[in-house]
């Protein structure tokens, strides 16, 4: 419970408070930390008497020499969850660093509180991403599988949908204080699964059992997004898979992460279930995308205004009088730049086959 870290720590804390010299000793007499390093490691008979009975105990200077490797002051003992773990000392002037003492004493036991309870978040978070992790590229679950899900009070045998939450990329990880903070916040039903995923992502893996509808989920997303943003400065987009059984659970987390690609370049929540055309270039490598640009829109890529045009024409779904008016030029104009992109690119923008190569090339160099 109480490691040399910790009392390091402790004892930089209340470095902060008062002046006087400060041990931290564990049950058995030896000196963890200390403001005087050269005490480190050393017997202190006073702390362990003050360990064993439970109690302060004020040792003046004519009293040091009753006991083995003490100094003048006040040693008191420190207590989590009704057990003796370690004592605090106080060099000094009893009369003097007295009054100190149940100040110094509460704020060390708060922040043993807070180490243990921020090391039980990290051990049950490193459990739950493993398990969640484990779970979704697991076909059968196995028998170890199962009964840590029974550990953590996982029901393996509910149809769910995964979602995938994404962070814009930090330029330093999150404190565990805001990952903590984050996963409390997320609304959850209580057979919903919350995990992080490294420092970047959430998985949710949401209770569909009972048909749950998407624009509950969708409200519940960007319900989340939005206090995250303005409680962290974090912005987040989402992908949702469709709801799966229990065998078929990685089939909703690859539809989420396909999902996800989408999300990220409209930096909004996409559902798997709303892609179309998606589904066939989403799968596509990063390489076959490269090359397919260099076989039809490549020659565009130095001719800024005709570039410019073609991505309007399909903002405005092929109309030219809307891209014309829309980019302040005339409909001649229009015409002659549709005529010059034919020519580069020998797509023809009034072919449906033609207009189709020259879309996908867009939609890929905008990824």
């Amino acid at each position: 419970m109480l490691q040399p870290e910790l009392a390091e720590k402790i004892v930089r804390e209340v470095q902060k408070l008062i002046t006087e010299e400060i041990i931290v000793v564990n049950i058995e007499g030896m000196i963890m930390a200390s403001t005087n390093r050269s005490r480190i490691g050393s017997f202190h008979e006073g702390a362990l008497v003050t360990s064993q009975q439970r109690k302060k105990l004020i040792i003046t200077e004519n009293e040091t020499s009753q006991l083995k490797g003490v100094k003048s002051g006040i040693n008191l003992p420190i207590f989590f969850q009704q057990e003796v773990i370690g004592v605090i000392g106080i060099t000094g002037d009893p009369e003097t660093v007295t009054p100190f003492g149940e100040i110094i004493r509460k704020m060390t036991e708060l922040l043993i509180s807070e180490n243990y309870y921020g090391e039980q978040f990290d051990y049950h978070s490193r459990a739950m991403e493993t398990f969640v992790l484990e779970w979704l590229q697991a076909k059968e679950p196995s028998a170890l599988l199962l009964e840590r899900a029974r550990t953590l009070t996982i029901n393996l045998d509910l149809s769910r949908i995964a979602v995938i939450i994404e962070f814009e990329q930090k330029e330093h990880p999150l404190s565990r204080d805001v990952w903590s903070s984050i996963l409390n916040s997320f609304s959850q039903n209580k057979n919903d699964v919350v995990t992080r995923s490294g420092n970047e992502r959430i998985i949710v893996l949401i209770d569909c059992s009972d048909s749950v509808q998407p624009t509950s989920i969708k409200h519940r997303l960007k319900h989340f997004l939005q206090l995250i943003k303005n409680s962290f400065r974090i912005t987040a987009y989402a992908g949702v898979g469709q709801c799966a059984a229990p065998s078929d659970l990685h089939h909703s987390y690859a539809q989420a992460e396909r999902a996800l690609k989408l999300a990220k370049r409209s930096r909004e929540i996409v559902f798997d279930q709303e892609l179309i055309l998606e589904m066939v270039t989403g799968e596509l490598t990063s390489e076959i995308k490269t090359e397919y640009i260099q076989r039809s829109i490549a020659p565009l890529l130095t001719e800024k205004d005709l570039l410019e045009t073609l991505v309007e024409l399909f903002k405005q779904n092929h109309s030219l009088k809307n891209t014309a008016q829309s980019l302040h030029i005339h409909i001649n104009t229009l015409h002659y730049r549709l005529k010059k992109i034919e020519e580069l690119t020998h797509l023809n923008p009034n072919s449906i086959h033609d207009l189709f190569c020259l879309y996908l090339g867009v939609q890929f160099l905008d990824e």
